[in-house]
């Protein structure tokens, strides 16, 4: 009870227990009562009794006096700007202000703040504390003194070959940094944005007198793939099944230094063969830029065989994002030696540019990357017939996967090629269509300057290894070298199933013009299968 009935009122307001099993049960609750209601701004409450009343009854009385609702703490300076954000306090130029039934958990978390940022055994602690006429508190805000600790040595437990570059470059962690915890975690956590490594756990600190040890948790992930498809359709002039295929290799850090070795050849059902070889080397030399270099040949029957050579600089700015500025050389040779308007031999040169974003999608086999939007640019040259033509190539993939729940999800992408120049050569015009263009059609059997591809797919997740989806295509194009124009569009169906053998996909789609009519004569069938070792 209290020293008056409105003191009374306000401690059964506040609840406490009334059975015990035990005198030191009683003193026991006593205590935390006392502290309870000290904390709710009740700073000069007393317990002025407690007897024994009967032989199973005991009465206490409280003095709780004036309550205090605020706390007025200076030298805010201590406390960094940033902090004032997550807490709900008023800030004044001198000062800011705390309800006092929050105080305790506030100095928490501006401590846990504060030792976040760099000085984990820092304690914070109010002096010089008054009261007021207006209900209010004032104190000072002082802290021990430490100094702020800096990561002396980082120490990978899991995957100890892990390349120290992307330590130092992707996830911009070095020793003599300052340490900040909160920091730390957030940047560990990109490594799920890599293809060949992931996090065990958080990372943990060892604090000894004169240094401090940081432990990254991580393990190396199988990331080489083993990719091919075998396509079969109805020709139709001839009515007869022909087939197409490829075969893709990706090697990705089995040195231990983040590189990555992509090998291609595919063989088209119009007797076009493609090999195209890359090499991305990342963090050259320790630094923070890296480097590839790519070869690509790709030749049509007996009529031209075309070889693309490239080598770009690459600077990643973090986990995400990236630029490049790189060389483009091209030679076509016109392999009948008709030298016409139509196909001929050439040669380009050309600077370009080039922009990436990439969103991982952590730990989905199905779904690996979750967004992407690559962009590049250039301008060069083409000579032929000792004629020189101004060109410039523009260049755009991007797609995302939208997810409405566990097992629903909408997948768009857009793939564009643009190139600009006075005169136009068959043999260097883009080719798209099939699998990996608008489905539906032959594989690189559409020729245009200019091409725009909308692909979609409504997901439906069955379980974790098993989806299907529909397939709905747009495309549109132009030749200028033959004055075409034209919309494509692409309908079907497919599945994706997870085995021990890879990714296995089917897909059922077939294509159209804008002035045909469907028909399932011009259907193609696609099978797939991605194999991780």
């Amino acid at each position: 009870m209290g020293k008056t009935e409105a003191e009374t009122k306000t401690i059964d307001s506040l609840g406490y227990a009334s059975r015990f099993e035990d005198l030191q049960s009683l003193k026991l609750e006593l205590a935390n009562f006392s502290k309870k209601i000290e904390t709710i701004g009740y700073i000069d409450q007393k317990l002025l009794s407690y007897f024994k009343e009967n032989d199973s009854l005991y009465l206490a009385q409280f003095s709780l006096k004036k309550r205090f609702s605020q706390v007025r703490i200076y030298n805010k300076e201590l406390v960094p700007r940033s902090i004032f954000k997550m807490i709900d306090t008023k800030v004044e130029n001198d000062h800011f202000t705390v309800p006092i039934e929050e105080l305790e958990l506030t100095l928490q978390l501006i401590n846990a703040e504060i030792a976040n940022e760099g000085s984990p055994f820092l304690t914070l602690t109010l002096e010089q504390i008054n009261k007021n006429d207006d209900f209010t508190l004032s104190a000072r805000l002082t802290a021990s003194n430490t100094s702020a600790r800096t990561i002396d040595n980082i120490i990978v437990k899991g995957y100890e070959k892990f390349p120290e570059s992307y330590l130092k470059h992707f996830l911009k962690l070095k020793t003599g940094q300052d340490f900040n915890l909160k920091k730390i975690k957030l940047k560990s956590a990109s490594l799920n944005n890599l293809m060949f490594a992931n996090v065990i756990r958080d990372p943990e600190v060892l604090f000894t007198q004169d240094s401090t040890l940081l432990y990254m948790y991580i393990e190396k992930n199988k990331s080489n793939t083993f990719d091919g498809f075998l396509g079969f359709g109805t020709n139709e002039n001839t009515n007869k099944i022909e087939f197409d295929g490829y075969l893709r290799l990706n090697l990705t850090n089995n040195l231990n230094y983040g590189e990555s070795l992509k090998l291609l050849y595919k063989s088209d059902e119009i007797e076009q063969k493609t090999f195209d070889l890359s090499l991305q080397m990342p963090f050259l030399f320790g630094s923070p830029l890296g480097a590839t270099v790519k070869l690509n040949i790709f030749k049509r029957d007996s009529t031209f065989v075309t070889v693309e050579q490239s080598a770009r600089i690459n600077y990643q700015f973090d986990p995400k994002n990236s630029v490049s500025l790189g060389v483009k050389a091209i030679n076509s040779t016109d392999l009948l030696d008709l030298n016409t308007s139509i196909i001929n031999d050439y040669r380009s040169n050309s600077y370009f540019a080039n922009y990436q974003y990439t969103q991982q999608r952590q730990k989905d086999p199905l779904f690996p990357i979750d967004a992407l939007f690559d962009f590049t640019a250039g301008t060069g040259s083409r000579i032929f017939d000792q004629n020189r033509d101004a060109q410039n190539h523009f260049a755009l993939e991007t797609y995302k996967i939208f997810d409405f729940n566990a097992t629903n999800s909408f997948f768009s992408r857009l793939t564009s090629e643009y190139f600009t120049s006075n005169t136009f050569l068959e043999n260097e015009l883009f080719r798209f269509g099939g699998i990996n263009s608008i489905r539906g059609f032959e594989e690189n059997s559409l020729l245009a300057n200019l091409y725009a591809v909308l692909n979609t797919e409504y997901r439906y997740r069955l379980n974790s290894t098993l989806y299907v989806h529909s397939v709905v295509d747009a495309a549109y194009f132009e030749n200028q070298l033959i004055d075409q124009k034209g919309k494509l569009f692409g309908f079907g169906f497919g599945f994706g199933l997870l085995t021990k053998a890879g990714l296995f996909k089917f897909n059922y789609s077939s294509g159209k013009t804008e002035n045909q009519s469907f028909s399932l004569t011009n259907s193609k069938i696609h099978l797939s299968l991605t194999a991780l070792f």
